[in-house]
């Protein structure tokens, strides 16, 4: 037996649980290409031009890879107006996976949103969750209703280890029901993970606690389903109760504890488009399939192709794999490790589906109403062609009825990673870019509106730099034309 030399490896390496069989070819630009881009996008990197981006990290929401099993899928669809077969198997899927009675297929997770608010909520009601996401949010409030935000307070520190700041606090639940009255709360919206926190999981002992406190009161609990596989990965790892379950069974206990769920497939379940809302509830189901034939398809596409429901149908049962979902997550953890290392603040623990650098710590500097996430995500793309988000006071938006910025406790830049779509190496050059940025981090300069839509901003708002006549000052660049250049497409300058 060979005798090993040197320091024995304490933990053997792990590789995806898959190979490639087709690649896209990715356009990298020169930094003064990108210098450009940035600029003519109003520094909102979702204005930026696919073609411009060399790696990216915007979302995970319908950028993945699909399998060859799920692209042979595509090749069965059933494209029948009525009644498709791709319907039924996807509609099986979802009972085995999830296990709700009912499945009503929708274009993507915000069709069913809106038919849930439409359907529960009355002008007046509070909706309670575990903090608020975007397009929910827009739903209920353009229903009627107020978001009322019960989150534990750990989720809000960027720096804290909690292993589940996803959890609900119950004595704000209890506090709510109190004060507004069981008939003004029509359900909970429950997230798992909880995105804006950092992609940060709920505990399976804290879903059973407000699933007990929701049905004592007579409220409906519904789940945000969109990474519920990856929040019962973390279930499996941290809970030790579940340690010898499978992400399967664990998913299913979680699903039990609701009353149905609202689904983004374009997230855990691996596709490209499509969703679905699930119920238990047989007279709730057929007001929400009258609802879908009004505002997203006829009851068994929902504004799917066949071929698309298929797809997903495929993609439940292979994200369930615990192989998957390690390689998944674990690539989630190689990039937060690698930027932290260095010293960079980002939220911990290291979330689901991406990276989020503490904006507000890396630049101290700039005041939050200049926007830092936003100006770091700018600076990052000019650097190194990385297109990351913000998620912080951009995304927070404006009361509906005062019409003033909304406090954001949190201001983070949004590292997404797609799944089975990049390799280590493209998390090297990202981290590697990040890091430069860090190491130049007071050369940022703050963003100012000079376009903001009325709602869900971030996704057109446009920009200028504030103080630097153009955000080539804020990232270093050298040459003085090209200075120029931009500050004329932005019209810079000091306020």
């Amino acid at each position: 037996m060979m005798k090993s030399e040197g320091k024995r490896r304490t933990r053997r390496s792990w590789a995806e649980p898959y190979k490639i069989k087709v690649v896209e070819r990715l356009n990298i630009k020169t930094r003064e290409q990108r210098e450009t881009a940035i600029a003519a996008a109003g520094f909102n990197t979702f204005l930026l031009p696919s073609e411009d981006v060399y790696i990216d990290l915007l979302t995970d929401s319908g950028a993945n890879a699909m399998s060859d099993r799920q692209w042979a899928g595509m090749m069965l669809g059933d494209e029948s107006y009525a009644g498709s077969d791709n319907y039924y198997h996807l509609e099986a899927a979802v009972r085995q996976y999830y296990g709700f009675s009912h499945m009503i297929p929708t274009h993507q997770g915000r069709g069913a949103e809106h038919i849930l608010s439409q359907l529960l909520i009355k002008p007046g009601d509070s909706v309670p969750g575990n903090m608020y996401f975007t397009t929910t949010r827009l739903h209920q409030e353009l229903a009627g209703g107020t978001f009322v935000d019960v989150i534990c307070d750990e989720a809000h520190v960027s720096e804290s280890d909690t292993p589940f700041k996803g959890n609900v606090d119950l004595d704000k639940l209890a506090r709510l029901i109190d004060d507004v009255g069981v008939s003004r709360i029509p359900y909970f919206c429950l997230h798992a993970t909880v995105n804006m926190s950092g992609g940060q999981p709920i505990a399976m002992a804290n879903v059973r606690e407000v699933s007990a406190l929701c049905r004592k009161h007579g409220i409906k609990l519904f789940l945000d389903a969109t990474r519920a596989v990856e929040n019962s990965y973390f279930i499996k790892l941290r809970e030790p109760e579940f340690e010898h379950k499978t992400i399967a069974q664990i998913l299913l206990e979680m699903c039990s504890l609701c009353d149905g769920c609202t689904m983004s497939g374009k997230k855990d379940c691996l596709v490209n488009i499509g969703g679905f809302l699930a119920l238990n509830d047989d007279d709730l189901a057929e007001r929400a399939r009258n609802l879908v034939v009004v505002f997203e398809g006829l009851h068994t596409y929902g504004g799917m192709a066949g071929r698309d429901m298929e797809a997903m149908a495929r993609g439940i049962e292979e994200s369930v794999s615990f192989e998957h979902m390690q390689a998944r997550i674990g690539q989630v953890e190689y990039l937060g490790q690698s930027i932290a290392e260095a010293g960079v603040p980002i939220v911990r623990p290291i979330g689901g589906h991406g990276v989020f650098v503490d904006a507000k710590k890396f630049l101290p500097h700039i005041k939050q109403e200049q926007f830092p996430a936003q100006a770091l995500a700018a600076a990052l793309y000019v650097d190194s062609g990385v297109r990351a988000m913000e998620r912080g006071a951009v995304s927070a938006g404006r009361d509906p009825k005062t019409g003033e910025n909304r406090p954001s406790r949190l201001e983070l830049l949004r590292l997404t990673l797609p799944r089975r779509v990049y390799t280590q190496a493209h998390m090297d050059v990202t981290a590697e870019s990040v890091i430069d940025l860090w190491d130049k981090r007071h050369l940022i300069h703050g963003l100012k509106f000079t376009y903001e839509p009325k709602m869900l901003r971030f996704f057109q708002a446009r920009f200028a730099p504030v103080g630097a006549a153009q955000v080539l000052d804020d990232v270093g660049a050298s040459t003085s034309d090209v200075k120029q250049r931009l500050g004329s497409l932005v019209g810079g300058g000091a306020d």
